[in-house]
């Protein structure tokens, strides 16, 4: 059974720094492109970062360049979010995802390129 369980969400003060873990089971984890997306309330869920399947490649939304760092493990099965420098705006539940493609990670940026989702972890930034 495929499955995808975030973790490391939380409360947190503007400035502060969290890491979200995503833990892969049920499938050959090397062989999919990982990524996070966001979702705030009343808004559309929109792309945060990718990674290729070897890791080789990453890709970041313009919002979250330069404070945000997305990694794998591929021995571990797991995918991370280190999350630096928070703002308010940040806020929202963070989903990872998986896309069984071999496509760049620079391409991996829409909804539909990803088949596996886990259910999301809250963050929550305040000023």
């Amino acid at each position: 059974q495929v499955q995808l369980v975030e973790s490391g969400g939380g409360l947190l003060q503007a400035g502060g720094s969290l890491r979200l873990a995503c833990a892969a089971s049920g499938w050959t984890f090397a062989g999919y492109a990982m990524c996070w997306f966001r979702q705030a309330l009343g808004k559309e869920r929109e792309f945060v970062a990718s990674i290729s399947r070897s890791g080789g490649s990453t890709y970041y939304a313009d919002s979250v360049k330069g404070r945000f760092t997305i990694s794998r493990d591929n021995a571990n099965n797991t995918v991370t979010l280190q999350m630096n420098s928070l703002k308010p705006e940040d806020t929202a539940v963070y989903y990872c995802a998986a896309g069984g493609t071999v496509l760049p990670a620079a391409v991996l940026t829409r909804r539909y390129q990803y088949e596996y989702w886990g259910q999301g972890t809250q963050v929550t930034v305040s000023s």
